[in-house]
Parts: structure tokens; sequence; C-alpha cells
């Protein structure tokens, strides 16, 4: 599985961005996938997760009710809608997939920036 994210951005305090991730390789029937995110220092961190068999998502406590993570099947595609941004949103946000198999997630796309400014 090849994963392509996109859709980061600088964007005000409030204000709203919609990241893609684009996933190629095979089809995501069986697959959890989520969105991380790492600022600057060394632990990246969980934001939102889609169960595509499920259609169950769930979410960090500091995302919650401001990110919205959904998918487009015939596109092969997931999004993270988020409003409100705040400048700790700022980061560079990863999309992650792995199987019904895998314990950790195993796939892994580029990171893409989103900056929050106050």
């Amino acid at each position: 599985v090849q994963l392509q994210a996109s859709g980061g951005g600088l964007v005000q305090a409030g204000g709203s961005l919609r990241l893609s991730c684009v996933a190629s390789g095979r089809t995501l029937s069986n697959y959890r996938m989520g969105w991380f995110r790492q600022a600057p220092g060394p632990e990246r961190k969980f934001v939102a997760a889609f169960n595509w068999s499920a259609g169950t998502t769930n979410y960090a406590d500091s995302v919650k009710g401001r990110f919205t993570i959904s998918r487009d099947s015939a596109k092969n595609t997931m999004y993270l809608q988020m409003n409100s941004l705040e400048p700790e949103d700022t980061a560079d946000y990863y999309c992650a997939a792995k199987s019904i198999h895998d314990m950790d997630y195993v796939y892994w796309g580029q990171g893409t920036l989103v900056t929050v400014s106050s």
C-alpha cells in the first residue's frame, strides 16, 4: 500500500483545512486507516482513525468535535476535515494504514505540514 498525503498549508486560528490521503496498491476494504501528527519533537501522536470495513471512527480527545475523518471508497481516499484550528494543531500530519492482521500501523505516507497562526 502506498499512501500520498496532501492538503496542508498555512491558516489562521479558527480556520479550516482538509487533508487528503490517497491510497494505491490495493483496496482498503480490510484496512484501518488513521491520521497522526508530529510537532517539533520525537513523538508522533494519534489524531483519528477509520475502520474501513466497519465504517467506525475514533478521535483523540484534543480534536473531538473539531476534526472529522471520512472516506471516499470510489477514490480510495481518506480525508481529515479540520475546523476551528488552533495554534496547538500545528504539526506535520501523516496518514497511515494497517490491515486487520497487523497490530501496528505498517504503511505510512509522507507528512503534510499544517501551520496555524495565532
